[in-house]
């Protein structure tokens, strides 16, 4: 494209639209980066991620337009791929990786495994993920046109450039206040007591929790405690009337079954636990049901999607007789001989990797491990693409759960340890996998709505999965170190829910009635024909009430600016300054944690 400026200074181009450029591939780096380490934060506290796509093209409008004066809606859509690719990697690893960490007690070592491997593992699951899914792109998006929302949303996003350069300035202030709030929430007890002099409020706050219920004289079982997190209130917000799934969960069990032990509706031994408290009635009661749940609603959620497995399995048919009709070439993709290349390196990749995970490992149970882990990726990805393109919801979690569970399985007879160690590795690889395919459809379709060019779509995503995992590797440790995962301010609950059912299958420790109750629960969620609801209410179960009391708090504002202000408000104001909420606590939270690092290092 040729360039020339304008007598009012603006430039004038003329030829085709830049798309895969230097200038995309960076941007989409930088912004990736950011996107993935706040996602992948807020997935450690929430237990569930939200797509980066939509926050990619708007900052992305915000960089290209308003900084470096560039109007490409094309090249705009290589960043949100590169962007988004980068951050498939926060969901895939930080529902499996901190497993390992929170096994240590019970299994020592089991934090010891080699990161290197870790990254190489699941950078080799995102090829793997996007060499089975991209020849259904042509299927699944140009002939049974699914609708793939997500990929709507951001299509929408990218069409309207001068908007988009505003809604980026709306999400960087709100990124700005939620970053000032997070700090004085973190120097909260000096805030009030020394800075501002309200001795009294103290009694009122517990770190960064708002014990509303104890100022207001309510019994303890109702756990009226606030989490004080914008973060937690923006991702509330994006999830509007759905999340309230997830906030139905912790309302069930403190608003509507601990009241009713209260009134003596429960055996002896029930009743006890509600008499030591809150923590230990999640503890003891409503996780081991959440875990149930969860597990309920990911084997029932499979059965549930029988007939898109059947429409999976026809995509994939007919993309293969579309591919022999036509000579096997298609310039709209990559060709098909680099993505059975790819395959079939990241098959002795994985091999490799599982063979090296642990001393203890066998060549036989290598080969196992890693053939399971090529199938499931190939029809989770599918799945999962197909689930994606009609209701807009993935079982991500619901796959690993199962994926590791059987891993652990093949992997008996290596030991305890090495057998949990190789099991998350190759689990992790799974997940990315399945996250990068499902991602890559997304945005393909989003591609398809602009006029881009699917094959630089997809060389942009392959270009981009070798960082989100060197990221989150990195991301995972500093918190750690800075925090503890498992802890009360960052509960990983996706992990922590797998490694209590590795514990349980190892140890044989199994809250037997109370996981079978929530799974029977959870089944029977999976088949009302709401994709997605078991999880959000197993979740819900299992999560601290304090933080699903804020993530409601944001699903009620949306639902009121929806009535209240309209569509358009809610989609140019409401969206990027909930998005900047998410932005600028985890940004914050990350550089805390990583100057407690530094300084721990440093013996500062």
């Amino acid at each position: 494209m040729t360039e020339r400026t304008s007598r009012d200074g603006r430039p004038v181009r003329h030829g085709p639209y830049p798309e895969l450029t230097w200038t995309a591939v960076l941007v989409g780096y930088g912004l990736g980066t950011i996107i993935c380490i706040s996602i992948g934060y807020a997935a450690l506290i929430l237990g569930f991620s939200i797509e980066g796509s939509e926050l990619a093209a708007i900052l992305g409008w915000g960089v290209l337009r308003g900084i470096l004066r560039r109007s490409s809606i094309v090249e705009n859509n290589i960043n949100q791929t590169i962007a988004s690719s980068v951050n498939g990697a926060s969901a895939g690893m930080m529902f499996s990786v901190p497993a390992l960490f929170l096994l240590e007690g019970s299994y020592p070592g089991a934090s010891a495994f080699n990161p290197l491997l870790m990254v190489l593992a699941c950078i080799t699951g995102g090829i793997l993920g996007l060499a089975f899914v991209i020849p259904l792109r042509k299927q699944m998006i140009d002939f049974n046109r699914l609708a793939y929302p997500g990929g709507i949303a951001v299509a929408a996003v990218l069409k309207s450039s001068g908007a988009g350069a505003r809604k980026a300035l709306l999400l960087l202030g709100g990124a700005a206040v939620s970053g000032l709030v997070h700090l004085g929430v973190l120097n909260l007890e000096w805030l009030l007591g020394s800075a501002l002099g309200w001795e009294g409020a103290l009694a009122y706050v517990n770190g960064e929790d708002l014990l509303f219920g104890d100022a207001i004289g309510t019994p303890s079982y109702l756990n009226l405690t606030f989490y004080l997190s914008l973060l937690t209130v923006g991702t509330g917000f994006l999830s509007g009337r759905g999340g309230l799934w997830f906030g139905a969960g912790g309302f069930i069990c403190y608003w509507l079954l601990a009241p009713l032990m209260a009134l003596g509706l429960a055996e002896p031994s029930v009743s006890a636990i509600l008499a030591q408290g809150p923590e230990p009635l999640r503890v003891g009661l409503f996780r081991p049901l959440g875990i149930g749940i969860l597990i309920g609603a990911a084997v029932g959620g499979i059965v549930a999607a029988f007939p898109l497995i059947k429409s999976a399995v026809q995509s994939m048919q007919d993309a293969s007789k579309q591919r022999v009709e036509g000579g096997g070439g298609d310039s709209d993709e990559l060709p098909i001989k680099l993505l059975y290349g790819g395959i079939a390196g990241g098959s002795i990749a994985l091999i490799l990797i599982a063979l090296f995970s642990v001393p203890e490992m066998t060549l036989l149970h290598a080969v196992a491990m890693s053939v399971l882990g090529i199938l499931w990726i190939w029809a989770a990805g599918v799945i999962v693409a197909e689930c994606l393109g009609r209701t807009n919801w993935s079982p991500l979690s619901g796959m690993t759960l199962i994926a590791v569970t059987i891993l652990i399985l093949i992997a008996s007879g290596l030991g305890d340890t090495p057998m949990i160690i190789s099991s998350v590795i190759v689990g992790a690889a799974i997940c990315v996998a399945i996250a990068q395919a499902g991602d890559m459809m997304l945005d393909l379709k989003s591609g398809y709505l602009v006029g881009a060019s699917p094959r630089l779509q997809q060389v942009g995503q392959v270009l981009a999965t070798w960082l989100g995992p060197i990221l989150v590797m990195g991301l995972i440790f500093v918190l750690h170190d800075a925090y503890g995962l498992g802890s009360k301010r960052l509960p990983a609950p996706q992990a922590s829910a797998l490694a209590e059912v590795v514990n349980s299958i190892v140890g044989g420790d199994v809250p037997a009635f109370r996981y079978a109750a929530g799974a029977g629960l959870g089944g029977i969620m999976a088949f009302s024909g709401l994709g997605g609801i078991g999880v959000l209410i197993g979740l819900g179960f299992y999560m601290p009430f304090n933080i699903v009391m804020t993530y409601t708090v944001g699903c009620v504002l949306r639902m009121w600016a929806d009535r209240a202000r309209g569509r358009e408000f809610v989609e140019n104001v409401g969206i990027p300054v909930a998005a900047g909420l998410i932005v600028g606590e985890a940004l914050v939270g990350v550089g805390t944690a990583m100057i407690a690092v530094i300084q721990g290092a440093t013996g500062g």
